[in-house]
């Protein structure tokens, strides 16, 4: 076993070939903190997982396992591997970076760097108990109060582990990862982009309307993955900031998206802001349910499907928290609130706490 230190999820993809595992806590706080595996590069499938966590409840030992080498210049390779195949000339280009005090804090300033770009960082000075706080892609507060402070193209906040990334536009203006999915996606000229079942409506109509088949699968990345690979896609997404780009690499990677990104105004000549407009959408809203139990039974399913007419619903069990997660989609703002609280007052009277 080799120990390559604090690197982010993605670096362990690309440089561990036979298989890597990542002690993470995502874009959560480090109290969450589990294992992500990777097999040739790419994330387990649900049966290996399965067989790994019945093992895990099934096996006991006396002691840890014991490293048999470390190599601190993985970062260095991971930085190197990423210009090398991701990369593209950014000389001028001015970009604020938020590390999330997380594995992305020297990796990605590097980066921006060697490919000549301005870069401001924040967010890069983690204590071990200050990742994702006040920052990152799950609070881009501190992204826009920099941007708008300053002159920006555009600005940049990974999550913790960095497979995760969300923008601002140059006024600071939040885009979510269907708005940047659907600037790679007519950027890079895809016929066909992988997304969940979170992703906007507005998104559809664009792909629609351009000609671009859409793989829609259920919410995890690893699925966006498994779906490309299966159709022989490049290109994917999900709402949360997981952007996958499998030309030279196997996972989600925030820092080959944001250099994607990048890449996309530079060769554009055009503002992110005008970019972005291309995509219109729809309003949505969103909040998590505490629950006691996440099984979703038939019966509240049919309930739910009774509400929800004249929009869309996705309600969906957390896969690290005890809550449901529930998106409600329709016209106007006034109609998604109204629809999303609906139905979160039928799953938190059934499954509340």
């Amino acid at each position: 076993m080799t120990l390559g230190g604090v690197l982010p999820t993605p670096a362990v993809a690309l440089l561990a070939p036979d298989g890597g595992a990542v002690v993470s806590a995502s874009h959560n706080p480090p109290e969450y903190n589990g294992v992500k595996f990777f097999l040739d590069g790419w994330k387990l499938d649900d049966r290996e997982q399965q067989e790994i966590e019945s093992l895990v409840e099934t096996t006991t030992t006396d002691g840890g396992g014991t490293a048999h080498s470390e190599s601190p210049d993985l970062s260095q390779r991971y930085v190197d591997l990423v210009c090398e195949r991701f990369g593209s000339p950014l000389k001028g280009f001015r970009v604020a970076a938020d590390c999330a005090n997380g594995a992305m804090y020297e990796a990605a300033p590097a980066v921006f760097s060697c490919l000549g770009a301005h870069v401001v960082t924040v967010g890069n000075e983690p204590n071990g108990t200050n990742i994702n706080v006040g920052c990152g892609a799950t609070d881009l507060s501190l992204l826009q109060e920099v941007v708008r402070e300053d002159e920006f193209d555009l600005g940049v906040a990974f999550d913790g582990d960095g497979d995760r990334m969300l923008a601002v536009d140059a006024a600071g203006n939040e885009l979510d990862g269907d708005q940047i999915l659907a600037v790679l996606a007519l950027h890079l000229g895809v016929d066909v982009v992988a997304v969940t079942e979170m992703t906007n409506l507005g998104f559809h109509r664009l792909m629609e309307e351009r000609g671009v088949r859409v793989l829609t699968t259920e919410v995890g990345d690893r699925y966006v993955a498994e779906a490309l690979r299966r159709e022989g896609g490049v290109l994917g997404g999900e709402q949360s900031g997981h952007l996958i780009y499998l030309e030279g690499h196997t996972t989600g990677d925030g820092l080959v998206a944001a250099l994607l990104l990048c890449r996309a105004v530079v060769e554009s000549g055009r503002p992110l802001a005008e970019l972005t407009a291309e995509m219109p959408k729809l309003p949505q809203a969103k909040t998590n349910v505490p629950v006691r139990s996440k099984e979703i039974s038939p019966a509240l399913r049919r309930e739910i499907d009774n509400v929800a007419t004249g929009g869309r619903v996705v309600v969906r069990p957390s896969g690290t928290e005890s809550v449901v997660r529930v998106l409600a989609e329709a016209e106007t703002d006034k109609e998604a609130s109204s629809l999303c609280a609906r139905i979160a007052a039928l799953v938190s009277r059934e499954l509340g706490s």
